[in-house]
């Protein structure tokens, strides 16, 4: 599995990173999490606003900073 953070940096982007992590342990997954930082590469996942999330190349998030539960709940799914 992969999942990928995108935004530039910004402290939501690192909040997300931080709970994606939290919740990747939590569930014991073996995930690869990436970030994504450069512009070009987050405009072709096709988001207005970051930060963002997706899991195996598709956007499960934009714009808000998901909490590690809610994280669990899409990597559940």
């Amino acid at each position: 599995m992969k999942i990928q953070i995108l935004g530039t940096g910004c402290p939501k982007c690192k909040m997300l990173a931080a709970n994606t992590k939290q919740a990747v342990e939590e569930l014991g997954l073996d995930a690869e999490i990436e970030k994504i930082e450069d512009i070009r590469e987050i405009m072709k996942f096709n988001i207005l606003t970051t930060p963002g999330l997706a899991i195996d190349g598709n956007v499960k998030s934009a714009g808000r900073v998901l909490s590690p539960k809610d994280i669990v709940d899409l990597l559940c799914k």
